[in-house]
């Protein structure tokens, strides 16, 4: 049986595919290959760990293929990028990727950013699965953290990996508010800096825009002005 990380790279560039296989294989995983974003989606599957998505490419761009992959799947999502703007990077998390690597990127901080999404990913899993019965309601909201899966009025809400830990977090603990700062390092494990409280806001975004069904008023994820945010 194969138990090697399975790992998706889609890249319209054969020589960034090339190396990437070759520093990714070196490491131990598996490498399944896309040339552009449309080959991406066609060959997403359960049994990908990760995808490595390049943002610009032909057929589907990568904030595109990230959009339908995250119907099939909630595995963490790395964009390649020569775009580093905020307003990128916003666009990126809010088709619903987990982390972004500037090009050109160095061959140590590649192979780091991948296995830090993967020890994230299957880190919080085992710890999901040591909290095995433990469902946490809240109003009509059931969040299920041994199966990664919730539910409103017994209908299922798809979230991405990061948004149910987010959702989890605050729900685990109903009476505190938690900073930007908290939420970044205990979901991202990594240390916060200012540009890291928009990668909170949008994700914050995204699962009102999920969970609420009016997201300009919100009755789930509550904004504390000036301190962070709290369950409701």
């Amino acid at each position: 049986m194969n138990d090697k990380r399975r790992i998706l790279l889609a890249d319209d560039d054969p020589d960034i595919r090339e190396v990437g296989k070759i520093l990714l294989e070196n490491e131990g995983y598996e490498v399944v290959e896309a040339k552009d974003g449309l080959e991406a989606v066609e060959k997403a599957a359960p049994d990908i760990d990760l995808y490595i998505l390049d943002v610009m490419m032909p057929g589907k761009s990568g904030y595109q293929a990230c959009r339908e992959i995250r119907e099939k799947s909630q595995a963490p999502i790395l964009f390649l990028t020569a775009r580093t703007q905020d307003q990128d990077k916003t666009m990126g998390f809010s088709a619903g990727a987990d982390d972004y690597l500037a090009k050109p990127f160095s061959y140590t901080e590649f192979t780091a950013r991948v296995k830090a999404l993967l020890r994230r990913y299957y880190v919080y899993k085992g710890k999901q699965e040591e909290r095995q019965g433990d469902v946490l309601y809240v109003r009509d909201l059931e969040i299920d953290p041994l199966n990664c899966e919730v539910k409103r009025n017994g209908e299922s809400i798809a979230l991405t990996d990061i948004e149910f830990r987010i959702l989890l977090t605050l729900a685990s603990d109903r009476r505190k508010v938690f900073s930007a700062q908290e939420l970044y390092e205990t979901i991202w494990q990594e240390p916060y800096f200012y540009a890291s409280n928009n990668t909170v806001m949008v994700h914050i975004r995204n699962l009102r825009r999920k969970l609420e069904v009016d997201p300009n008023d919100p009755r789930y994820i509550k904004t504390v002005w000036g301190k962070g945010y709290r369950i409701g």
